[in-house]
């Protein structure tokens, strides 16, 4: 398959408060930012009007500027240590007690993170019916948050908690305050963030923690995510492609797709003959399958592109003057 790929030399790093579009006197490297964003945007425009319905794959890349950060770098490689495994929290408790004690810190960065105008451009482009699904890797309900109804938590959400024994969830929140409560002298000063509200914290104040316990049976608790090496449920993997054997495309948005769970939805287009379009400034495991590859950041190119949108939902053609 042919790869159209759009790309810009220098990038520039995006504040909501600028005007896309420059200013009167730009600077080289900002002048060249914005002919690749203008580029993009055009691409994207006629994707979407050649595939009006789309199913939508998101990843880290999408909550990084909601101050989320993200676990691997531009080329795919992994950024930190890697993250704690399914078998790792199930069967050992040192391991829980070590995930425990750097969430207490953690939680807090994503509970209080807002979306972006990324995640608020798909809820937009859901709304005028361009979205049949939004398959999101992500666990940090920030596409919720923005108003998309139509999202499928891939990888579950960091907001729930389950008892491994009784399978009774509550809240995420309301077990922070149990550690807050039987932890007063815990650290609550957020040192190194790290993805999914995880933070680096010292080995002594890991093993001082008191871990926190279902209130019903008194068993160990589990955040309702799908940790590195648990599956994904199979009734969450058939949705998905379902919705990708009738949609007219596939967009993936801010993910490397180095994990299979994202990956196999982009695999099941090309096997189908759906084009792939993928946003993405560095590389993905989906590159060679895709159709259209845009290096704009999301965030810019989205919000640009869901600005074009007509009110009857179609994208407004290119006209001169116009940053599409």
């Amino acid at each position: 398959m042919v790869v159209e790929q759009r790309l810009c030399n220098v990038r520039r790093p995006w504040r909501m408060d600028q005007n896309p579009f420059g200013s009167p006197s730009p600077a080289p490297a900002y002048n060249s930012a914005m002919s690749c964003l203008k580029t993009d945007i055009s691409a994207l425009q006629q994707f979407v009007l050649d595939h009006p319905r789309l199913v939508v794959i998101t990843g880290a890349g999408i909550s990084a500027s909601s101050g989320i950060p993200t676990y691997r770098d531009r080329d795919g490689t992994w950024k930190h240590s890697a993250p704690i495994t399914h078998q790792e929290f199930v069967t050992d408790p040192e391991r829980r007690q070590r995930y425990w004690s750097r969430s207490l810190l953690g939680w807090p960065m994503v509970r209080d993170a807002k979306p972006n105008m990324a995640h608020r451009a798909l809820s937009q482009l859901e709304r005028l019916g361009h979205i049949d699904l939004l398959v999101t890797q992500n666990v940090d309900r920030l596409h919720q948050r923005a108003g998309s109804a139509k999202v499928v938590d891939l990888h579950g959400r960091i907001d729930q908690v389950r008892c491994m024994v009784c399978d009774q969830t509550s809240g995420r929140e309301r077990v922070q305050q149990q550690l807050l409560r039987d932890n007063p002298h815990h650290s609550h000063k957020l040192s190194t963030p790290r993805p999914d509200g995880d933070a680096e914290v010292a080995a002594e104040i890991i093993e001082a923690l008191i871990v926190p316990t279902c209130e019903r049976c008194d068993g160990a608790l589990i955040p309702d995510v799908v940790f590195f090496g648990g599956s994904v449920p199979k009734m969450r993997v058939a949705k998905c492609n379902e919705a990708v054997a009738s949609a007219d495309a596939v967009l993936a948005v801010g993910s490397s797709l180095q994990v299979f769970s994202g990956y196999r939805f982009c695999r099941l287009a090309g096997q189908l003959g759906k084009p792939l379009a993928i946003i993405n400034p560095g590389s993905t495991r989906a590159d060679p399958l895709s159709s259209l590859k845009l290096l704009s950041d999301c965030e810019p190119l989205l919000q640009a592109f869901a600005a074009n949108i007509s009110d009857a939902g179609r994208p407004i053609p290119c006209v001169h003057g116009s940053p599409s």
